[in-house]
């Protein structure tokens, strides 16, 4: 992909009403306590596997019982994921405090990936929402790599480079795109089609 294409997908974005989430992916920072680590985490594990809508109404569900010493479970029906909610929020402290102890990127990417329920790509996801500038490789975002015969970190960071955008940016301009049917709309249909 070119730094034009890009640009114009970057527009049709900000066009579709996406503009606030641009400036959050160019701003976002690290969190600043335990809770917001943590509410960051829970939000990627509800995420996990569905999409975001869902995702963000069993949040909104969670999160009250847990902020006030209750089980997941009284909401949510999956097993796994309640258990990595819990003790996420039980444990919030020490795992915010051994967050912030790390140094690079690629150390808090690994520190991330140990966490309950979050693996070798929702770490991308956590760790963009916790202010590393990196890309999540999704299935759409892997996709679009693979038809320009790249991967997705690597497309990311080339068009980083070249607009003066985060690489996190870079990626949430391309997941909104694959998303709400502009990439499809710009020839990729082919390498944008749902499996």
């Amino acid at each position: 992909m070119d730094l034009a294409r890009y640009k114009d997908i970057r527009v049709r974005i900000e066009a579709a009403g996406f503009a606030e989430e641009i400036q959050w992916a160019e701003t976002v920072k690290p969190p600043g306590n335990a809770e917001e680590f943590a509410r960051e985490a829970i939000y990627i594990i509800c995420n996990s596997g569905m999409r975001w809508t869902v995702a963000r109404k069993i949040f909104d569900a969670v999160m009250p019982l847990v902020a006030s010493g209750q089980s997941a479970s009284g909401v949510f029906g999956h097993k796994g994921k309640v258990a990595a909610i819990d003790r996420i929020w039980t444990d919030r402290d020490r795992l915010f405090y051994w967050f912030s102890r790390k140094t690079t990127d690629t150390e808090r990417l690994e520190y991330l990936a140990r966490l309950p329920w979050i693996g070798p790509i929702t770490k991308y996801h956590l760790a963009k929402n916790l202010g590393v500038d990196c890309a999540k490789p999704d299935r759409w975002l892997v996709r679009l790599a693979e038809h320009f015969q790249t991967d997705p970190h690597a497309l990311c960071a080339k068009l980083s480079e070249e607009s003066g955008d985060r690489i996190a940016t870079v990626d949430l301009v391309l997941w909104r795109a694959a998303e709400r049917g502009i990439l499809a709309e710009l020839g990729q249909s082919a390498v944008m089609t749902s499996k």
